[in-house]
């Protein structure tokens, strides 16, 4: 089975040229498409992924794909589906391989899974394409099916692979090994990185960054009535008036010492609108660092009994500061079948800590039944957050780093090659070496809870970087150089 989904985008191209920072990159836009269109011909793009939402390119393909549209493109979205959860395990465990993770030793079972699965979805897929459409594969789950229907019918391939390690390892060859067979037959591929593209693609990949929309729910400007509003709704804070907006369908939910979970305002409030706060948001994955993160959380508390070196304001916002570790409801994530597990991880080690350091950490579940609260819910928390944390071992790029970057919040990040390609160490953030190191990660946040200017002074330069490079805008023009290149040379004119 195939879905097909509407890329509902409610902003235009004037509404976002009305803002006075984005109206000139937004003309550039508009020239760049008007010169790029011929060379189109007319010819359709299909985008196609593996979930609709939960996850950063489910996230980055409705505003991508309705600018084209306005542009006068012809794009189109699909997701695959399958009930057969041994092809997300295993596409899990490629996930983590191409990251440098897990076992490298596949089973033999494992290609008969993955062809299955492919053959499957390539007859569905079919279905919706003609020949001349340009086919746009993201990540491992569709790139099979997407191989498959390459060789079959007259059309155009391209693979965008989101994730990557800069190094070789025998976890990325066996997880390059197995894909090989299915990148032969695409035209084109698209990483994140230089440091991401495999030998057997090397000479025909491109790199473009992914990148964020200025104005969806997540990253536009909120006011504070609008931030305290949608905290409100969600049962992150208790409202100590009436609020204008209804509280949401479906509250965040706060992790209890019990095991339980409950709004996040229980036991008590946990203080978002008045004390220092630092958030990570991610899914909920090995490789986004979350235990080593509040480990040494746990560390900057503890040292905090011994130290006798601090300023009086400096101390005062250690005692206070408190951990927020947020990220969806892993059942609503369909391609992520180990965010359970992680999250049963960090449970047990949320609820191995004495009452008083509980006290200052918020487990806290997303709800993603509504895709604009679960939005407005991340946004909030960012916007209310000190330091915002992004403690990847490894990261493909990180649209968790981008979005903050934009709201001029002070960055935590590693050295994961995602996170560096966005964060100047020290002039848009900082960059904590060894991820794994609750140490060096108490060390970090300590030196950015002492030092408010310099927050602000990276929180500047971090919204111009933004700005100048990971806005959907520079995307777009990079999609449309790259398609009209890949329709010139499938289909060259005589």
């Amino acid at each position: 089975m195939v879905q097909v989904v509407e890329p509902r985008h409610a902003v235009t191209l004037a509404d976002y040229e009305s803002i006075a920072d984005l109206s000139g990159t937004v003309r550039s836009l508009r020239q760049e498409a008007e010169s790029r269109l011929a060379g189109l011909d007319g010819r359709r793009v299909v985008m196609v992924n593996s979930t609709a939402q939960g996850g950063g390119v489910a996230e980055m393909l409705p505003p991508l794909l309705s600018i084209m549209r306005e542009l006068g493109i012809d794009a189109h979205w699909l997701v695959i589906e399958t009930r057969d959860q041994d092809f997300f395990r295993l596409t899990k465990t490629l996930h983590n391989l191409i990251h440098g993770a897990g076992d490298p030793n596949l089973a033999a079972t494992d290609r008969d899974v993955y062809d299955r699965v492919s053959a499957e979805n390539a007859a569905a897929m079919e279905e919706h394409l003609r020949p001349g459409d340009v086919l746009v594969i993201h990540d491992p789950q569709p790139m099979g099916a997407g191989a498959i229907l390459r060789q079959k019918m007259d059309i155009a391939a391209i693979w965008r692979c989101h994730i990557g390690l800069d190094k070789e390892t025998p976890e990325t060859r066996a997880a390059w090994d197995f894909l090989d067979p299915y990148l032969k037959p695409y035209d084109h591929a698209v990483f994140t990185a230089p440091e991401y593209i495999p030998s057997s693609l090397a000479g025909r990949s491109t790199i473009i960054h992914p990148a964020i929309d200025p104005l969806s729910h997540k990253n536009r400007h909120l006011q504070v009535h609008e931030i305290v509003g949608i905290l409100a709704n969600a049962a992150l804070i208790k409202p100590w008036g009436p609020v204008l907006t209804p509280s949401f369908a479906e509250p965040a939910k706060r992790l209890q010492a019990d095991g339980s979970w409950a709004p996040a305002t229980e036991p008590e409030d946990f203080g978002l609108l008045f004390r220092p706060i630092v958030t990570q948001v991610s899914r909920w994955d090995r490789l986004k660092g979350f235990l080593p993160l509040m480990q040494g959380f746990v560390a900057l508390k503890r040292d905090l009994e011994t130290r006798t070196d601090l300023e009086e304001h400096h101390r005062r916002a250690l005692q206070l500061v408190r951990l927020v570790l947020a990220g969806p409801d892993p059942a609503s994530v369909d391609d992520d079948p180990e965010g359970k597990e992680v999250l049963a991880e960090l449970c047990a080690a949320y609820r191995g800590l004495p009452p008083h350091l509980q006290a200052d950490i918020a487990m806290i579940s997303l709800p993603m039944s509504s895709k604009k609260n679960n939005a407005l819910i991340v946004n909030a928390l960012q916007c209310c957050s000190d330091v915002v944390a992004q403690n990847s071992i490894q990261e493909g790029f990180g649209l968790t780093v981008t979005e903050p970057m934009w709201k001029r919040a002070a960055l935590m990040g590693s050295c994961a090659v995602g996170i560096r390609q966005q964060i100047r160490p020290d002039l848009d953030g900082v960059l904590v070496r060894h991820p794994e190191a609750p140490e060096e990660i108490a060390e970090t946040l300590d030196a950015l809870l002492a030092d408010q200017a310099k927050r602000e002074v990276l929180g500047r330069s971090a919204r111009q970087r933004v700005h100048d490079n990971f806005l959907v805008f520079t995307q777009v023009k990079s999609w449309l150089e790259l398609l009209t290149n890949t329709i010139a040379d499938r289909w060259p004119k005589s």
